[in-house]
């Protein structure tokens, strides 16, 4: 079954290190998995986490497509959208080893944003980052570069490889300043109402060696309350799960 709105809603109040910490408590998956590597970074890290459903992508830059503009491919990109079970992130593989051309730029994210997509994330590179920008519009790629080349699509809603990490189309995508992540569909519900507790969890350090006490017993104690909560929080929703 898919989120409801609200689950996703309260998904994207947190920040996608948080989305991370809260995943590994279920140990459904590895903690070295399920998220893109540091060559996939935002362009505009000033904006806030976006979560939604993987509409996926791949593309090549660097030779001429055989037919068609550079834009072939974009009308059949949008409506596929309307396939997906709540708003859409496209996520783009460039296909080019090394890329090229830029996989996206105002055009597309224009496009994307009109259709009710929330961001694009690609291996490749961006440009037009000040159009974009003033679209609001968040965007994840792997640097900048000035044309889009021989750009043009070559697959639609077939699973991809991008930042290191396997998408198919529909899974489950939060991504920040701070990098990408899936979200496994099984648990995402409790995800997003576990985040809260691991938080205020968290924040029991924080506010300690925020309040600028040098007091190391003081410290350890908050520290030592903080892993108890964390470890509490985990054995329940581990527990909830096993109980059906």
């Amino acid at each position: 079954m898919p989120l409801s709105a609200s689950d996703l809603l309260l998904l994207g109040q947190y920040d996608t290190p948080t989305i991370s910490n809260v995943i590994e408590l279920f140990e459904v998956r590895p903690r070295r998995e399920g998220f893109m590597d540091g060559r996939i970074r935002a362009c505009f890290p000033e904006m806030g986490p976006i979560v939604g459903y993987a509409s996926t992508a791949t593309m090549r830059t660097a030779h001429p497509r055989a037919e068609g503009d550079v834009y072939s491919g974009l009308d059949d990109q949008v409506a596929r959208f309307a396939e997906l079970p709540g708003p859409a992130i496209v996520v783009f593989e460039d296909l080019d080893d090394p890329p090229v051309g830029a996989t996206f730029g105002e055009v597309m994210c224009a496009s994307y944003q009109c259709f009710g997509a929330l961001g694009v994330i690609t291996n490749g590179p961006a440009r037009d980052l000040e159009q974009v920008r003033r679209l609001g519009f968040p965007a994840f790629s792997d640097g900048v570069v000035s044309s889009h080349a021989d750009s043009h699509i070559t697959s639609l809603h077939q699973p991809v490889r991008v930042g290191g990490l396997a998408v198919r189309p529909g899974d489950l995508v939060h991504a920040d300043a701070n990098g990408v992540c899936s979200i496994p569909e099984a648990i995402a519900a409790e995800v997003a109402h576990a985040a809260q507790e691991f938080v205020a969890a968290e924040a029991v350090c924080i506010d300690c060696a925020r309040s600028w006490n040098h007091d190391v017993v003081a410290y350890a104690a908050a520290r030592r309350e903080m892993v108890d909560r964390i470890a509490a929080l985990g054995k329940r929703v581990r527990a909830k799960r096993q109980a059906g």
